[in-house]
Order: structure tokens, then C-alpha cells, then sequence
């Protein structure tokens, strides 16, 4: 296949968790010209973390997009120039209390290369304690709770965990647990 090229970009306006921007592609197999919208997004971290008893530690928050409460892995957004693994250990930290010392890196992914730029960063944290209080944002409602494996499968099943980058973080986690 043969590259897009870009013969225009703008952007918008900065709507809190992305930047907004147009860019005008051409299409190489017949010269279409196609206005794309892109979400310049920071990037993301999403953490599996395992008590020393093997619970898998959830969080679960009213979700504004889809108007519910939903079940999830610990994640959130990177600060710039933040590396991955610090972000990752700051936001286990704020979210629920918990630290670690035992951090394993399982790999990035693309969360919607159709229309986002930003890289979601996943790890595990094995031995988790909560040695901490909680430190929320003024937006942030989170309540926490450790889950076996058992019950993570049945919150996947009754349709109550169903976020897309917690279940394939946890997915890589399942792989190394088998």
C-alpha cells in the first residue's frame, strides 16, 4: 500500500483530555481528498495489580460517556514528559492507596488509531499493599476493591466490567497467569 499524503492540517479547540485537530489526506488509489478528525491525546496507563493473596485490585466510577458505573482496571492519563512506569505507580497510588515495588511492563498499545495519536502503557504490579490515602481529583469518584479471578470472570460475563483497554490489559496478564 502506498502512504497518505497530508496536504493540510488545523486544529481546534483543546477540549480538556485532547486537542482537537483536521488534517486533509489524499488518497492515493484514486486522489479522493478526505478531511480526517484527530484527537491528540496524551498517553494513557492501565495497571493489573495483584495483592500478595493473588486479588486482582478494580476500581469502579460513574463513566461519563457511557452514563454509567463501570468496573476497571486502575488507569489514567500521563503527564508530560512523565515516563510510563512513574505514571503507571502514580496513579495506582491516587486511585486506590496501593503501591508496589514489583512492576513488570506487558507492552503499549494503540487505543483508537482510527482517529487518537496517544500509546496506552500497561503493567502489572504484583504484591500490592495500600500504604496510603487515597488522593483524588475534584472530577474523580472512585471507589476500589480487590476481586479474585473468579469474580473478575463473572463481572466480564454479567457485562459489568467491559472496558475495552482494562480487559485487554488484563488479557495479558491472564496469558502469564495460565
Amino acid at each position: 500500500m502506498k502512504k497518505w499524503k497530508k496536504l493540510h492540517t488545523e486544529t481546534s479547540e483543546n477540549i480538556r483530555v485532547a486537542q482537537v485537530r483536521f488534517d486533509t489526506w489524499l488518497n492515493p488509489r484514486n486522489g479522493y481528498e478526505m478531511k480526517a478528525t484527530v484527537l491528540e491525546t496524551p498517553d494513557w496507563v492501565n495497571i493489573v495489580a495483584l495483592t500478595p493473596e493473588r486479588k486482582i485490585l478494580v476500581v469502579k466510577q460513574f463513566r461519563l460517556g457511557v452514563e454509567v458505573v463501570t468496573t476497571e482496571v486502575p488507569a489514567g492519563v500521563m503527564e508530560p514528559e512523565e515516563a510510563p512506569q512513574v505514571a503507571a505507580m502514580r496513579e495506582l497510588a491516587e486511585e486506590t492507596g496501593y503501591t508496589s515495588d514489583d512492576w513488570t511492563y506487558l507492552g503499549w498499545v494503540e487505543p483508537n488509531s482510527a482517529f487518537q495519536n496517544n500509546h496506552c502503557h500497561q503493567f502489572l504490579a504484583k504484591n500490592v499493599i495500600q500504604t496510603r490515602e487515597t488522593e483524588q481529583d475534584l472530577g474523580e469518584d472512585v471507589a476500589y476493591c480487590e476481586m479474585t479471578l473468579p469474580q473478575i470472570r463473572a463481572e466480564i460475563r454479567a457485562g459489568r466490567m467491559r472496558n475495552a483497554l482494562s480487559l485487554l490489559t488484563l488479557s495479558r496478564v491472564f496469558d502469564i497467569w495460565a
